[in-house]
């Protein structure tokens, strides 16, 4: 009981020092606030407002249908070019796509001849690329089928979208971006808490004091999960369910119980990083790639199928990619306990590994 009132009271030292803090408590209100939201409504990569242009060379109603089904959100209206007037528009950035519609295509169709329409696409943004490129190719079998009867495909595919009905890419970018701001924030807070320690000379003054680098740790991380986390809960509430309109399908207090877990080893890894600085430069430098890497790698921002599969075995060691594949599944798919136990075992077994090594190193380094 002695502990745990000795790892209270450090806790409660450290919540003082960051109310103190104006600009840590700046950090943490844009991060959890202005950053989900702009993140949200700003990062798209989808297709949205493309600039098209149609060089009709058939002047036909069919050519005309095809060019006025070019429509907003995915394209803005389509304009009408030259094949000379195109090439200069590509290089100039524009236009991304350029649809070519041959002489004579609705008459060559109703008499069944073949007929190659052209697609022009700028693919400096790929994804937009590929994505546009797929949807007009659609809107030309729709239009095809529906002025000259039949269907363009002996094969009528009903779509039904699960989870996401209306593909909005706000509900997938806001939650993932708590995501990335609860790691980025449980890095930098212990951390640089430890390092200010350090760097006031107050550390000296705690080793002088009946407390141990275990209860030293447990505090820090402790006192900085109870902030975050809160933050966290709320940011869902308020910005992404709230302002955002993002339905969250699954229970709170099973994100709640992931998030601790995933503060815990994250945070671990942020005073690891601390013990093995001097100065608070140095963490900086070397927190920031270690943050990217756990982001890009995690699943929040590219699927982890479109990685090599000795990557996606090897990425199953990031308590981010755990994390991620756990919020995922309570928040979008309404996933129970039976379904993310497996996540999070994982994440308690890295977390007991993480704070393992964290503690040896940190009595190493305050007992040097």
């Amino acid at each position: 009981m002695r502990g745990l009132g000795t790892i209270l009271w450090l806790g409660l030292k450290e919540l003082r020092v960051l109310r103190a803090d104006p600009v840590l408590l700046l950090l943490l209100l844009y991060t959890f606030t202005v950053a989900v939201y702009t993140v949200a409504t700003g990062m798209k990569t989808e297709v949205r407002n493309a600039a098209v242009a149609v060089v009709d060379e058939d002047r036909s109603d069919l050519s005309r249908a095809i060019a006025a089904a070019l429509l907003p959100p995915q394209f803005r209206p389509a304009v009408a070019m030259t094949p000379a007037e195109v090439a200069r528009a590509l290089d100039a950035g524009r236009i991304t796509f350029a649809l070519q519609i041959p002489p004579r295509l609705e008459a060559d169709l109703l008499a069944r001849r073949p007929v190659n329409l052209a697609i022009d696409v700028d693919a400096t943004a790929i994804s937009q690329a590929g994505n546009g490129s797929g949807f007009i190719q659609q809107i030309v079998q729709q239009e095809v089928a529906a002025r000259l009867g039949g269907t363009a495909s002996p094969i009528d595919l009903v779509l039904r979208t699960r989870f996401n009905p209306n593909s909005t890419p706000e509900w997938f970018s806001a939650v993932m971006q708590v995501v990335n701001s609860t790691l980025i924030l449980s890095i930098i807070l212990p951390g640089a808490a430890l390092l200010r320690e350090r760097e006031h000379g107050t550390l000296e003054h705690l080793l002088a004091m009946p407390v141990t680098p275990l209860q030293i740790l447990l505090a820090k991380i402790g006192a900085n999960a109870l902030v975050i986390v809160g933050a966290a809960v709320l940011s869902l509430l308020l910005v992404v369910h709230g302002l955002l309109g993002v339905p969250l399908a699954g229970s709170l207090a099973l994100f709640v119980l992931g998030t601790v877990l995933f503060q815990l080893s994250v945070a671990a890894l942020g005073v690891l990083l601390a013990t093995v600085t001097s100065s608070t430069g140095q963490f900086g430098l070397l927190a920031l790639p270690s943050i990217i890497l756990m982001m890009l790698l995690s699943g929040s921002m590219t699927p982890l199928e479109s990685m090599p599969p000795w990557l996606q075995w090897a990425v199953q060691l990031l308590p981010t990619t755990q994390f991620v594949a756990l919020s995922q599944a309570v928040l979008y798919r309404g996933a129970g306990l039976e379904v993310v136990a497996p996540r999070l075992a994982v994440l308690a077994v890295l977390g007991a590994a993480f704070l393992g090594v964290t503690f040896l190193r940190l009595r190493r380094s305050l007992a040097g």
